[in-house]
């Protein structure tokens, strides 16, 4: 019975994190509709460190085998990187706070999302095992790539990143969104005003009330920071997903005016691999895209202390669940681990038996 509670709170935990990225991508796909009208705001022109990022020999022969048994060549792989940048860098030296990997059925125009979580124990891109969103910090989108190929027999050699200031400014060109304040967060929400103001350059506004109320940009985003209060992360998670919600909410119900004004906000805030032609072939088919599945890895997990590493998110089996990732991106995959990931799988395994975890 216990291990059944634990499992269905598992479950709920996860389905909050699920969410999120559901309406996050909701509301990136209501925005590229409007891409092609102000395309020279975002930065385009970094192709070369994307195709810098590698795969192994193993999954390179499987996409180019005509028999396709990993049912990957007819999939694009593209990384979605939220950052949390102090000073506007989509670069190096930013760390991951998101690390989204979508895959497009290019025949059906499906999507499949997969979030790796960010403290997820991994081979950080260059033998080094850490936390996943150190690979960004370390590296930029070219070694945080690089991490996602290496262990997880991927092929990804496009990303987007977007600075989470994006969504003070999406919340304040929507006119706010309405929040139901408890007595306990009012504190926390204005103690993280001050340090996303230091950030953000906005002007701070305390929130002196509890109770439903029209929160602005920089209160909306200090909200979602929030995880002093009982629930920790899972709970801080839960107020992302109801600022997304209320974020989603607003954008279907924009005018046009209204939504340019979001994409003024925001696309100078965002760095991608996509060159302009590539933005306007897929904003044009953007009507037929639609989500059809959503995961997370690990999805068989524990936590732990991995060393220098500190309290990390650690996968029960490694090759499996990496072989489970491929089947629920790819269906009918016939995929088995490549030798990278078998020996990614042994020292995770390893690690986490010298630590205890």
């Amino acid at each position: 019975m216990a291990s059944r509670r634990r499992r269905r709170r598992k479950s709920k935990n996860k389905m909050k994190a699920l969410v999120a990225i559901e309406v996050l991508v909701m509301v990136v796909l209501v925005v590229v509709l409007f891409v092609v009208y102000k395309l020279d705001l975002a930065d385009t022109d970094n192709k070369k460190s994307v195709i810098n990022a590698t795969v192994n020999d193993e999954v390179q022969a499987q996409v180019e085998d005509e028999n396709d048994s990993w049912k990957m060549s007819g999939y694009t792989n593209i990384a979605l990187f939220g950052v949390d940048s102090r000073d506007g860098n989509l670069d190096k030296g930013a760390r991951t706070d998101t690390i989204i990997i979508g895959s497009l059925n290019n025949e059906t125009g499906d999507i499949k999302l997969c979030s790796v979580y960010r403290d997820t124990y991994l081979n950080i891109g260059n033998d080094t095992y850490n936390k996943a969103n150190s690979a960004y910090a370390h590296g930029g989108p070219d070694q945080a790539i690089q991490m996602l190929n290496t262990n997880l027999d991927l092929d990804i050699d496009q990303y987007i990143t977007v600075d989470f200031k994006a969504l003070v400014d999406v919340i304040d060109a929507l006119g706010g969104v309405e929040i139901d304040v408890t007595d306990e967060e009012i504190s926390f929400l204005n103690d993280y005003q001050i340090g996303t103001a230091e950030e953000t350059g906005d002007e701070i506004t305390k929130v002196t009330k509890s109770g439903l109320q029209t929160l602005n940009g920089l209160q909306a985003t200090s909200y979602c920071r929030i995880r002093y209060t009982k629930g920790d992360d899972f709970k801080r998670a839960e107020r992302q997903r109801t600022v997304l919600m209320q974020v989603a909410e607003k954008l279907k119900a924009a005018d046009v005016s209204k939504l340019n004004s979001v994409i003024d906000a925001v696309f100078p805030e965002v760095k991608t691999s996509f060159s302009k032609e590539e933005l306007v072939e897929y904003a044009a088919k953007a009507a037929t895209y639609s989500i059809a599945d959503q995961s997370g890895f690990p999805s068989d997990h524990a936590t732990g202390t991995m060393g220098s590493a500190g309290s990390c998110v650690i996968a029960n089996d490694f090759a499996s669940n990496v072989t489970a990732l491929h089947q629920f991106l790819f269906g009918d995959s016939e995929y088995t681990p490549s030798t990278t990931v078998q020996n990614i799988s042994e020292k995770v395994a390893s690690d986490k038996n010298k630590n205890g975890v």
